[in-house]
């Protein structure tokens, strides 16, 4: 079989949503399924909707081109602020989008008329994490000029934490977001259907019992996938980890030395981490490097401990046990790892379906 490959089970990520929207759904607050990490993934994406997932958003319109290629009629959400020369992608391809520009909204209108559709715009607002959003402050202003524009629904408005600064969402900018909308309904009218209080790092605000106010709605794809949440890489208790696993396959199987010998300068990726010497080990070489995924962001089984990497090399300690030419290995991956190793051209996807028992669904659901 093809190596490096990702396995992705469906029946783990079905598990994984459908349970996050149970959770979440006592709370009042619906999953939107980010697929961008599975690029769009057309089997995938029909697996969120049959767990119960209100929409699916994604950051790139060519993964939203792929998933209306193969049908996917269900409501889809552009999750990066517009490109303005996509407008009209945009417009034809989702159904909403989030916004912070009024000159991209404009556009968006042009070429919802143009088309004779309506589009939905959802402001996001800046909390703190100084990736995207409207100053607070602005906020009503950029309210009072959505509503005026032709073939625009106002849909409400989110925020983003944790993604570029990592600040954590927690009871003061969620009452703060709960707050805005209010102040907007309070001086427009019931205008606000949607408050999207972020992505999966909103989890522990939410599981910790938190008063969720007026967010009714999160955007979550690294849970689904990775049955973790992103601030502190904690898995969830009830979700599958290796819902997706990153298997390589051992090129090279030898005994040497663990310290190189010679001047050391820099690698091929910066600078030369300090070895100890520990006497000879057992090194074996995967085919698998930075232009596959990001080394750094795997787990390797029990046993196993990664030294290193190059552009299509994994250098790995395989401990006391030797490990055969040809053998395959399945590895954990974190976000970075997993976008990237779905996004290289060079690792097969694989999706596969297995049976999850009764008991094990009784002994991850108590």
């Amino acid at each position: 079989m093809t190596t490096p490959r990702l396995e992705i089970d469906l029946s783990k990520i079905h598990h994984n949503a459908r349970f996050l929207v149970n959770l979440l759904g006592r709370r009042s607050i619906s999953v939107s399924a980010v697929t961008k990490a599975v690029l769009g993934l057309p089997s995938v994406a029909r697996q969120l909707l049959a767990a119960g997932v209100s929409g699916l958003a994604d950051s790139r319109i060519e993964n939203i081109q792929t998933m209306r290629r193969a049908g996917i009629e269900a409501p889809i959400t552009l999750i990066r602020s517009p490109m303005i020369s996509q407008a009209a992608e945009i417009v034809r391809d989702t159904d909403t989008s989030l916004n912070t520009e009024l000159d991209v909204i404009s556009e968006l209108s042009n070429a919802a008329q143009e088309q004779g559709r309506m589009h939905g715009v959802l402001l996001m607002v800046e909390l703190g994490d100084l990736r995207e959003g409207i100053m607070p402050v602005d906020l009503e202003g950029v309210v009072r000029l959505t509503l005026g524009f032709p073939n625009i629904v106002f849909k409400g408005i989110g925020t983003n934490l944790a993604c570029r600064c990592g600040v954590v969402p927690d009871a003061a900018n969620m009452a703060e977001l709960s707050a805005l909308a209010n102040a907007i309904d309070a001086t427009f009218g019931p205008v606000i259907s949607i408050v999207s209080g972020g992505n999966s790092s909103n989890l522990n605000w939410v599981l910790g019992g938190a008063d969720t106010g007026r967010i009714n709605n999160l955007r979550l794809g690294e849970a689904i996938f990775l049955g973790c949440e992103p601030l502190y890489r904690q898995p969830i208790d009830g979700l599958y980890t290796d819902a997706i696993t990153l298997v390589a396959e051992v090129i090279e199987s030898k005994i040497k030395p663990s310290q190189p010998c010679g001047k050391i300068a820099e690698t091929a990726f910066g600078k030369a981490i300090p070895i100890s010497d520990r006497g000879s080990i057992s090194q074996a070489i995967f085919a698998l490097g930075h232009m596959d995924t990001d080394p750094d962001g795997l787990t390797p089984p029990s046993g196993i401990k990664i030294l290193g990497s190059s552009s299509d090399h994994l250098i790995v300690d395989s401990g006391g046990d030797h490990l055969p030419i040809g053998t395959e290995i399945p590895f954990q991956l974190n976000y970075s790892a997993l976008v990237r190793a779905m996004s290289s051209p060079f690792v097969a996807k694989k999706t596969i379906s297995e049976q999850i028992t009764l008991a094990h669904q009784l002994s991850i659901s108590t």
